[in-house]
């Protein structure tokens, strides 16, 4: 059955998950998750461990029945229509997923076979699949020979052998070393933005959903607590833009703290390190460091440097610091995200 070209790539409905508890309350491992993810972008699913991550994804790839509501892909059911829902679909685990002494070639070709894929089709595409993941010249390397972040690699290969229209992607850097996850990462945005293609990533990383996703989707106890872009997020949460701005200590006055909060719009705070305290803090020489709390970092800086200019203080440097999505979990849960 084809695809929906109209329908939105995820459509979720009150999706739901309960598990029994012997003796006890059922556990609600997912309660009421309502998404929709656009076709062609990188759509998270930030929360810590045990969140609800996987077992959502799960329900959704069709690995696990929802105790209630539903999942369409790219319009079809997941519950009423898997075959079709599951051809639009590729997906990786967060356990590496492969035979260990099969090649990595071996492997794809199992595997490939498995999605109907046969003869020199089957050959070309394990080709470019293992040129895609940078791969090709080990090949003939039995999998139990990779390090982890080469199985992981493998394993997305896998995910990609029938060209799906959405693949899901469940924590696949966890545990793997720093080039090998930078590999990783690049391939996500790669399929986004090289074939249009739309990916669900879950993740427990705050720095990844930030780099990757072009919307996110804050996930806690099972349920969604926020769901938007970075800058919605923060925007939700009253986040505010820092300016950290070096300027020339001989120049500053304290009367200035009171001019920058009146006089630029937007700016709620402002904290001032003299030279001494800001050597400490990372300034040099007779420098000051100025920090400048703003709803609107970027919009506000050329006020606030031409009020200090207009003032005789030099501004060297300056930085935005915009806040970030572990800004917005501590805001709504009154914790850090890793904890």
């Amino acid at each position: 059955m084809a695809d929906n070209g109209a329908a939105p790539m995820i459509l979720t409905e009150h999706l739901t998950k309960t598990y029994p508890n012997r003796g006890g309350k059922p556990i609600e491992a997912v309660k009421n998750v309502n998404l929709t993810v656009e076709r062609g972008e990188i759509f998270s699913l930030l929360g810590p461990n045990g969140a609800g991550k996987t077992t959502t994804i799960s329900m959704i790839s069709g690995l696990i029945k929802p105790t209630a509501g539903d999942a369409f892909i790219g319009g079809h059911s997941i519950t009423r229509e898997p075959m079709a829902a599951k051809q639009l679909m590729g997906f990786v685990p967060q356990e590496v997923a492969l035979y260990p002494q099969l090649s990595a070639r071996q492997n794809l070709v199992f595997f490939g076979k498995l999605y109907g894929h046969y003869g020199a089709e089957l050959q070309r595409r394990v080709d470019e699949v293992l040129a895609f993941i940078d791969l090709t010249d080990r090949q003939k390397d039995r999998i139990e020979t990779f390090s982890g972040g080469m199985k992981r690699r493998v394993n997305i290969g896998v995910g990609l052998l029938h060209k799906p229209d959405l693949i899901y992607m469940d924590e696949p850097t966890v545990g793997i070393d720093p080039q090998n996850r930078r590999r990783i990462l690049d391939t996500v945005k790669q399929l986004r933005d090289e074939q249009g293609m739309t990916v669900l990533y879950t993740t427990h990383m705050m720095e990844e959903a930030q780099e990757l996703s072009d919307r996110v989707a804050i996930i806690d106890h099972g349920e969604i607590i926020a769901l938007g872009t970075q800058g919605e997020l923060t925007q939700q949460v009253g986040g505010q833009d820092q300016l950290e701005l070096t300027i020339d200590g001989a120049g500053w006055s304290e009367e200035l703290i009171s001019t920058l909060e009146q006089q630029v719009k937007g700016v709620s705070r402002v904290q001032y390190l003299p030279p001494d305290e800001a050597a400490l803090d990372g300034g040099i020489g007779l420098t000051g460091k100025l920090n400048v709390f703003v709803g609107q970092g970027r919009r506000a800086l050329p006020d606030v440097i031409e009020l200090l200019n207009r003032a005789g203080v030099d501004v060297q440097s300056v930085k935005v610091q915009e806040p970030d999505l572990e800004a917005v979990f501590l805001a709504l849960t009154g914790r850090a995200l890793r904890d």
